[in-house]
C-alpha cells in the first residue's frame, strides 16, 4: 500500500489574534470580598453557560414586567415542598408574575400546609399496609371544594383556592391557592385523572374534576394568549405542564392570536425531555429564546428571586 509523507512545516496557519475564541478573560468571574449585595454577586458571576443565562433570564423577566407585559409560572407540587411558597406570593403581590398553573398534587401539598401546617407523607412507610394517600380531610375537604366549585362554575384552582381562603384554614396565609383567590390572581390547575391521592377517595367526582381542570385549562389558554414579548417558566413540571404548555401556545396561535418574542425558562434539578422540547425549544421557533437552568429549586429559585428585586430596586 503506498504511503503519503506528510510536511508539517507546510502547514497553513493564521494569527491568534484574528481568530474568534468562545472564551476570554473579559468574561471570568471577579473576586468576591464576602460583602457583596445580591445584585453585585451576579455582576462578579462569570459570563458563561448557567451564570450567563440566569443574568439573561432575570433581565427579560424585569424587561416585561417594566413594560407591562404578562410572565406565567407553571410549577410542580415540589416546589411547594421545599417551601418556596413566600417567594411566589412576594413576587405575585408585587406584579411581577401574573399568573400561576399548577399540577393536581400542587393542591394537595398546598391544602395540606394551609390545614395542618405540614404535608408530603412518607410512601414506602404506607404503601404496603394500603395507608398510602388516605388522609380522611385531604381526600374528603377537597374533593368536597371541587363539586362546590363546579357547581359554581369555577376552574379547579380557584374552587380549592376559594375553600381555603373563605373557610379560614388555619394556614392559609402560608397557601398559595387561597393567596391568589384573595388577590384575584389566576392559578389554574392541570390534572391527569389518577394520579393524585384524591382520586382514591369515594368522594371523587370525575365529572367535576374534568370540568373544572377543562375550565382551567381554558383560562391558561387565555393567559397564554397574552404572552407577546412576555416570559413562562416552568418550575419543576416535567410532564403535565410543558404538555399544557405546548398545546396552549398551538390553540391560541390557531385562533390567530401573536405569540411571539417569547421567552421560556425551565427551571429543574433534571434534565427531562419534555420540559426542554416544549417549554425551551418548540414555543420560540422562530421568535423567542429558551433557557435551561439546572439545579435545586430550594437554591436557584431564590437565587432568581433575588436577582429581579435586586434590578428592579436598582432601575
Amino acid at each position: 500500500m503506498k504511503t503519503i509523507k506528510l510536511d508539517k512545516r507546510k502547514l497553513s496557519t493564521y494569527a491568534l489574534a484574528s481568530r474568534p475564541s468562545k472564551v476570554s478573560v473579559n468574561n471570568f468571574a471577579r473576586e468576591l470580598n464576602g460583602s457583596e449585595s445580591i445584585a453585585g454577586f451576579l455582576e462578579k458571576l462569570p459570563g458563561f453557560l448557567a451564570a450567563d443565562d440566569l443574568k439573561k433570564v432575570i433581565g427579560a423577566i424585569t424587561f416585561a414586567h417594566r413594560q407591562q407585559r404578562t410572565v406565567l409560572l407553571g410549577l410542580g407540587a415540589h416546589v411547594i415542598k421545599v417551601g418556596l411558597t413566600p417567594l411566589l406570593l412576594e413576587l405575585a403581590e408585587k406584579g411581577i408574575l401574573n399568573g400561576f398553573a399548577l399540577n393536581g398534587a400542587g393542591i394537595i401539598h398546598d391544602f395540606e400546609l394551609a390545614l395542618a401546617g405540614h404535608t408530603s407523607e412518607e410512601v414506602a412507610d404506607g404503601i404496603t399496609g394500603g395507608d398510602f394517600g388516605m388522609a380522611k380531610e385531604t381526600g374528603g375537604l377537597i374533593n368536597r371544594a371541587i363539586l362546590l366549585g363546579d357547581r359554581d362554575g369555577l376552574g379547579l384552582g380557584a374552587a380549592v383556592g376559594k375553600m381555603i381562603w373563605e373557610e379560614k384554614l388555619p394556614y392559609r396565609e402560608m397557601s398559595l391557592l387561597g393567596q391568589c383567590y384573595r388577590m384575584k390572581i389566576p392559578t389554574t390547575v392541570h390534572v391527569a385523572i389518577g394520579t393524585d391521592i384524591i382520586h382514591m377517595h369515594a368522594a371523587a367526582d370525575g365529572a367535576a374534576i374534568g370540568r373544572t381542570s377543562l375550565r382551567d385549562f381554558d383560562s391558561f389558554c387565555s393567559l397564554v394568549a397574552t404572552l407577546e414579548s412576555g416570559v413562562y417558566i416552568n418550575l419543576g413540571s416535567a410532564v403535565i405542564l410543558p404538555e399544557v404548555f405546548l398545546k396552549a401556545i398551538s390553540l391560541v396561535r390557531n385562533l390567530g392570536h401573536q405569540v411571539n418574542d417569547l421567552t421560556t425558562v425551565n427551571m429543574d434539578f433534571n434534565r427531562h425531555y419534555r420540559s426542554f422540547e416544549n417549554v425551551v425549544k418548540r414555543p420560540t421557533l422562530g421568535s423567542g429564546r429558551g433557557f435551561q437552568i439546572i439545579g435545586h429549586h430550594e437554591i436557584m429559585f431564590p437565587l432568581l428571586v433575588a436577582g429581579i428585586l435586586a434590578r428592579l430596586e436598582e432601575e
